[in-house]
């Protein structure tokens, strides 16, 4: 944990901070805070800063909260990718939230196990959870957006529209066809899709749309992998 988040409305009126569970046993156990240390902090989608220890126990810590300072700003990318199966939904989503993405959309494809739309992954609080772990890891406040698509077929028609009014949407899909350099004031979506690829049928849908092809190259990558990989070009 490298930023110590919490809500608004958790401080009182004079900008203390009393923490218990988790984050107060992380607070003791692996910070190793001792009364008088600054910890780095944030308000969840608000400012960051500093808070200095006022008092510590194993299961309570009192912090007195400065918060003076912007969030990094967010990559201008979001994400459109092929629901994937629960363990690996959890990875991309603190992922994404490290990266610093807007939102993640998560959509539908023939690939696309129905089970998967079951997994209690997709509960908003897990979700939150998940994404709270990206931004602690980052030093990050602002949480993305979380958008489900179980139709793909309407996503495509009704939906993608609207989110590529404004960027360039970009279909990563093995290939040849090089993904381009990141233009870093340039807006763009990224819609990857279940390991091994959309099917013909959903590339062409997608093509239609007006999407461009691009690649990573002729390997097959894990869904986890390409993330990362489209992300890390456009910081």
């Amino acid at each position: 944990m490298n930023l110590l988040l919490f809500s608004a409305g958790e401080c009182d009126t004079e900008g203390q901070l009393h923490l218990s569970g988790r984050r107060a046993q992380h607070v003791c156990q692996v910070l190793k805070a001792r009364a008088g240390d600054q910890l780095v902090v944030g308000e969840i989608n608000g400012l960051m800063g500093h808070a200095q220890v006022v008092a510590i126990e194993p299961q309570y810590v009192q912090l007195s909260v400065t918060l003076d300072q912007r969030p990094p700003a967010k990559l201008p990318v979001s994400l459109v990718v092929a629901l994937p199966r629960p363990k690996m939904l959890r990875r991309i989503l603190r992922a994404a939230a490290e990266f610093g993405v807007d939102n993640i959309h998560l959509i539908n494809s023939y690939r696309v196990e129905k089970s998967y739309w079951q997994t209690p992954v997709l509960a908003p609080d897990t979700v939150r959870d998940y994404l709270l772990q990206g931004l602690e890891q980052a030093r990050d406040t602002m949480l993305p957006g979380v958008h489900v698509h179980k139709r793909f077929k309407p996503f495509v028609e009704d939906d993608l529209p609207a989110l590529m009014a404004d960027r360039e949407a970009l279909l990563a899909h093995p290939g040849n066809v090089p993904v381009a350099p990141a233009e870093p004031t340039r807006r763009r979506l990224l819609v990857i899709g279940p390991e091994g690829g959309f099917i013909p049928y959903e590339v062409e849908k997608l093509l239609a749309a007006g999407c461009r092809q691009v690649s990573l190259g002729t390997r097959i990558l894990r869904v986890e992998n390409a993330v990362a990989a489209l992300l890390g070009r456009a910081l």
